[in-house]
């Protein structure tokens, strides 16, 4: 987190930044999704004794434990405000409990180990009772039967893994203070299981010898059946937005979105750190674009990317978000820190090009990198600004590019809307994506290149 944010804060405030990161780092560790870690960086905890395996199963379920009474939205909670924490789940209106698509077994929408998928649904309320917004989790994405296969073991794969109830913070929480214009709001939130975006097809499961369902695509039609069943069909307002692999499968989605919902309803769409790039690593291999290769053959994502791009010579590009958004007619808002760790340490500087000691303290910590480094970083920044070149004129379009080394910042409180949340031009995300929606101002909003930005949340990885 930000250098000295525990000054002021409480111990047990900071205790709770540590376990949420934690919680974060163990949950990206076991995600076979990443281009370059993979299964086999996994294979450490193959040597642990019996003795390191009861440790590390206390920790964790300590960890979970807490976590559980905890959401993200803490940050902004004890930034300097005096809060009494409820240890009682059942009295937090915003802990919402998981809905299992009832009538997606018999349209086939299962996730990768056949399992039914889910959301969770917070009922709106007062103004708000006739809009929507709906929140695609992030999770990677995988591109092998065996990293697909690891991954319906975890609650990225299986609804049997995944928790039964969550916390609503950010764009999804319930309180005006924390969540101006949508706190009152119909809310989903999307639970994602199915290593595609919602875009793969069952075409590509009769190539696999393992029992895995490449469904994103019927999930996301069973899905959208069931919530216009019950009131998203008469929205008055609605918002589609998604975080990192939920993020692209916004974005992939929607048109479709806007399709579904009455016309003269006001329908658009947020894409939160979904914008990867198709750029070479600092060794010169397009890491990226050889991955999302795989993950489009796999799974057969073509059938649900925009169809003339797909004709070209290379299809599998067309998952990258600037192809996408060209065939974009609904107004879309980006947001987009310009140091996304998340691509710095699989799109830019992959592990196994860490390993050597190269990059390896830069790409944990942003202030740990040198002249050279920073260099490169400030080219990877310019890269997403020429990529989003033709957007920034799109009239109905908005932008949010902060300079932070952070990933998803739209779901938790702390980056969406708090006394310490980023801002551009005094501008909150929340602010701008507001601002943007109701049309109360144009929205372009592009950060200076780090660190001129006091009001960042910089991730810091270095310390454990």
């Amino acid at each position: 987190m930000q250098e000295g944010f525990c000054r002021g804060n409480t111990v047990l405030t900071c205790l709770l930044v540590e376990i949420s990161w934690f919680r974060f780092r163990i949950i990206e560790l076991f995600r076979p999704s990443m281009p370059i870690a993979g299964f086999r960086s996994l294979l450490w905890w193959s040597k642990w004794s019996k003795k390191d395996w009861a440790i590390a199963v206390i920790c964790f379920a300590f960890i979970f434990f807490v976590f559980s009474f905890f959401s993200d939205s803490w940050y902004a909670e004890h930034s300097g405000i005096d809060h009494t924490f409820d240890l009682n789940p059942a009295n937090d209106p915003d802990m919402v409990d998981l809905t299992l698509l009832q009538n997606a077994k018999a349209k086939g929408a299962l996730c990768l180990d056949g399992s039914l998928p889910g959301y969770h649904f917070q009922k709106g309320f007062g103004s708000g009772s006739g809009n929507w917004v709906l929140h695609i989790e992030g999770g990677g994405w995988c591109d092998t039967i065996s990293s697909c296969s690891w991954r319906k073991m975890t609650p990225l794969g299986s609804s049997d893994y995944m928790e039964r109830r969550v916390h609503f913070s950010g764009i999804l929480s319930s309180d005006a203070s924390q969540n101006p214009d949508f706190y009152n709001w119909n809310k989903i939130k999307i639970r994602y299981c199915d290593g595609a975006s919602f875009a793969g097809h069952p075409v590509g499961e009769t190539k696999n010898g393992s029992i895995l369902h490449f469904r994103g695509q019927l999930i996301w039609e069973a899905l959208m059946d069931e919530l216009l069943s019950v009131g998203l069909s008469k929205a008055r307002q609605a918002l589609l937005s998604g975080c990192s692999a939920g993020g692209l499968a916004t974005l992939i989605h929607c048109d479709d979105f806007r399709e579904l919902l009455p016309k003269d309803a006001t329908v658009k769409c947020l894409a939160d750190a979904g914008f990867f790039l198709d750029e070479k690593d600092v060794s010169g291999n397009h890491t990226m674009r050889s991955f999302y290769h795989h993950v489009f053959n796999l799974q057969r994502t073509g059938k649900s990317l925009p169809k003339d791009c797909t004709a070209t010579d290379e299809p599998s590009k067309c998952l990258f978000p600037q192809e996408i958004i060209k065939h974009i007619s609904t107004p879309l808002f980006i947001v987009n820190p310009a140091y996304d760790f998340w691509q710095i340490q699989n799109v830019l500087v992959p592990n196994t090009l860490a390993r050597t000691g190269s990059w390896q303290k830069c790409r944990l910590n942003i202030h740990k990198c040198d002249h050279a480094e920073l260099g490169i970083l400030q080219g990877f920044r310019n890269s997403l600004l020429k990529a989003l070149d033709d957007f920034k004129h799109n009239k109905e379009g908005g932008l949010f590019v902060n300079s932070c080394f952070v990933h998803c910042q739209t779901w938790m409180s702390e980056t969406w809307h708090s006394p310490n949340s980023p801002r551009i031009n005094k501008r909150t995300i929340a602010e701008a994506v507001g601002d943007w929606y109701f049309k109360r101002n144009s929205v372009k909003l592009i950060d200076c290149p780090f660190p001129c930005n006091p009001t960042c949340i910089h991730m810091d990885f270095s310390r454990g």
